[in-house]
């Protein structure tokens, strides 16, 4: 059984909703109906009467679903405890971070810091975007280092939460470069051969990324969908195999394009979006002091905005 299972079914009980747990969960309606299904076979029981409309909790899920809300509260309890607990823990750097800059961005970064503030101990915590900002909202990380674009933000409050502007990064479109240095590919296709086309999944930031850029281009695109992941990096193995286009951060093709593995499938300036980069801390109160070494860390970019 996985703990977002609880999180899933303590939401449904109170929402009474399948269609406002799943967006207030972050995930579709039908990957909610599953998790949710999957809880019911593990205890071996219906939480759920599937007879009736609206929802309605049977009433062994009303009994579960106050253990379920005890059984969190505990884990939650002995997880913060253990933390608090730790003396490295005090020494250690807890940074949430997307896949994608954890690969491009944060080697650098580290490497910087050590250059020029300290040596610092890390603990890097990959995730997709919307995970990756529970880790700071949960409690789980110090630092959140993300993308954010006006028109897909992280909304965090600024009451609560300290950001820097750590850099910015454009997502572009790349195809494999033929014998001539050319891409194999080249947008926007036409109608009588679309171009094939490496997707990131759905719910992947990125991916939301790619629809603003889809959506803004005039003329439209002729694309057809060949293959998805939610990972950047997935997509770049895909298109130096020559599969098709693929949109991605000019940080993760940095190699691959000087070495003409990968070209621009678009004049430059075109078919691309900018993101910023962004470091997110829960702002210090005397509830929440938060790690010396944290607070030092932040004093030193906000003083040093080119290491940032």
């Amino acid at each position: 059984m996985e703990t977002k299972w609880l999180e899933d079914f303590i939401s449904l009980v109170e929402t009474k909703n399948f269609s406002r747990s799943a967006q207030l969960r972050h995930v579709t309606q039908p990957a909610f109906s599953r998790r949710i299904r999957s809880l019911e076979n593990w205890l071996g029981t219906d939480l759920i009467d599937r007879t009736t409309f609206p929802t309605r909790v049977t009433p062994a899920g009303m009994v579960f679903y106050e253990q379920a809300l005890e059984m969190l509260a505990q884990i939650n309890g002995v997880r913060d405890l253990l933390r608090h607990n730790r003396a490295a823990a005090e020494q250690t750097l807890d940074l949430a971070v997307p896949h994608t800059l954890s690969l491009t961005f944060v080697p650098k970064w580290l490497a910087a810091l050590e250059r020029d503030f300290a040596s610092i101990n890390s603990r890097l915590i990959a995730l997709n975007v919307h995970d990756a900002v529970l880790q700071l909202v949960e409690g789980g990380c110090d630092l959140l280092l993300c993308y954010h674009h006006p028109r897909q933000p992280v909304q965090l409050d600024p009451g609560r939460y300290d950001m820097l502007l750590m850099g910015r990064e454009a997502l572009c479109a790349y195809a494999r470069c033929g014998a001539d240095g050319q891409p194999a590919y080249r947008l926007p296709g036409r109608k009588d051969a679309p171009l094939p086309f490496l997707s990131y999944t759905a719910n992947a930031y990125l991916g939301r990324m790619v629809d603003l850029i889809l959506a803004d281009a005039h003329p439209g695109p002729h694309l057809e969908k060949r293959y998805e992941t939610d990972m950047a990096e997935g997509l770049k193995m895909m298109a130096l195999d020559g599969h098709g286009v693929a949109f991605l951060p000019e940080s993760a093709v940095v190699r691959e394009v000087e070495q003409g593995q990968l070209a621009r499938a678009s004049d430059a300036g075109t078919w691309e979006i900018e993101m910023e980069i962004r470091l997110y801390r829960e702002r210090p109160s005397d509830a929440r002091p938060g790690k010396p070494l944290v607070a030092n860390l932040w004093e030193f970019l906000a003083a040093h905005p080119a290491v940032a």
